[in-house]
């Protein structure tokens, strides 16, 4: 049976000719490109030169140092307590951040933009400076970390949750509300339930991204198996940051399954 279609309705539709503004916005992309090449000076000699120092690391960090792995299991332990503890922590402060910050449960329009600034401030700055502050602050330790960690957790969980908060279905909260509920029942009785899986979701990644994160914060003295790396790396026991490297990837690689199921269970 012939097709009552016209010929032209089973082809993709045709791309649009780009405005002037999506013409500008990709010229000066493109300009920046070109300037950052040459800024960072990419060159095919300095290429091959890393190539060539790449295979120097790796031959002198084979085979691995196992002669202190006792040493480098408790730093582990230590980075997982340091991303653990700020996690919760964060994640525990996070709602009532995400509850001021969402449109639907914040009590006045110019608390929510505040709160959103806060949140968005504690997002923008970079986990690093934040362990670099805390240092300055607290001093070199895991509490340094710990802090580093909570403030990330905050900017990253609080924005997943407002946003989660804000497309709860009224309908739940509508009925309370016309029971006489207050504020607070109707979040805790018809808000956070429907969002709970959402967040246990965001909190996992959470997790996830703070122990890599922990790793790093040990580089500037917050405490963890970063500070091990960063003082093999600097006496060129590449052995040894082998090991430390193999030991934070099995780690890491491990939680990650280990939330992914959790992820599947509660989802």
């Amino acid at each position: 049976m012939p097709s009552k279609l016209p010929p032209t309705a089973s082809l993709p539709p045709r791309f649009r000719r780009p405005s002037l503004f999506v013409w500008g916005i990709s010229l000066g992309f493109l300009a920046l490109f070109i300037q950052g090449v040459m800024a960072t000076n990419v060159t095919l000699e300095r290429l091959i030169r890393g190539a060539t120092n790449l295979g120097h690391f790796i031959g002198r960090a084979f085979p691995p140092d196992l002669s202190n792995l006792d040493v480098l299991a408790w730093s582990m332990y230590e980075t997982l307590n340091i991303a653990i503890v700020g996690v919760t922590l964060g994640v525990i402060l996070s709602v009532p951040f995400a509850l001021l910050a969402a449109r639907n449960t914040s009590p006045a329009p110019w608390v929510r933009s505040i709160t959103r600034l806060m949140i968005a401030t504690m997002r923008t700055i970079p986990d690093l400076i934040w362990a670099l502050i805390f240092v300055v602050a607290v001093g070199l330790g895991p509490m340094a970390g710990v802090l580093a960690i909570v403030m990330d957790t905050i900017g990253f969980a609080a924005r997943f949750f407002s946003e989660r908060i804000e497309e709860v279905h009224p309908g739940p909260s509508d009925a309370l509300t016309a029971t006489g509920a207050g504020r607070l029942s109707v979040i805790g009785g018809a808000i956070l339930p429907e969002t709970l899986a959402s967040m246990t979701a965001t909190s996992l990644y959470s997790v996830e991204k703070a122990l890599r994160s922990a790793v790093t914060l040990g580089l500037v003295g917050a405490g963890g198996i970063g500070v091990e790396l960063a003082a093999a790396m600097r006496l060129f026991n590449y052995d040894r940051a082998l090991t430390i490297i193999l030991v934070i990837l099995v780690v890491v690689i491990g939680f990650e399954q280990l939330s992914s199921q959790i992820r599947k269970r509660v989802i």
